[in-house]
């Protein structure tokens, strides 16, 4: 598992937050922590898997408490739908290719959050900058060279 909170037992981690513990939120955490970024309907399928059943509202009512608690990150690539990872807290970012959608995590530059300072703030306190980076993946670019368009690769 690439539990993304150290070695806190999802339980104890839960209970820190202010969470109940429950089946769902104790599956959906498991889920996220196998990595990578996950849209709704493939945490859901998941989940489904593991318990006798969950609605798809409940994994997005479990996912919401879950990023609100620091626990999941919710990010929303533009013309993509939500996707969910447990990498949360830190300073990093996302690289998404135009032609298969497929998302990576890119570490901060600047190491220091948030890694973009604004010519004006107007009064905010900023903690975070949101920086997408766009390209294409090894995969696609193949198939750029090979004269193929990238969308043939999803």
């Amino acid at each position: 598992m690439v539990f993304m909170h150290g070695d806190i037992e999802p339980q104890a981690l839960l209970r820190a937050r202010g969470l109940r513990v429950t089946r769902p939120r104790l599956a959906v955490l498991d889920i996220l922590g196998q990595g990578g970024h996950l849209e709704v309907e493939e945490i859901t399928r998941q989940a489904r898997q593991r318990l006798d059943s969950v609605s798809t509202q409940a994994v997005y009512d479990v996912l919401g408490a879950l990023a609100r608690a620091g626990l999941a990150r919710r990010i929303e690539p533009a013309g993509s739908p939500a996707r969910y990872e447990a990498r949360s807290g830190d300073n990093h970012h996302h690289i998404v290719c135009r032609g298969c959608g497929a998302i990576a995590d890119v570490d901060c530059a600047t190491g220091a959050a948030p890694c973009l300072d604004p010519s004006q703030t107007h009064g905010f306190a900023l903690d975070e900058a949101e920086v997408t980076y766009w390209g294409l993946c090894p995969a696609c670019q193949r198939l750029a060279a090979e004269d193929r368009t990238p969308e043939a690769a999803s």
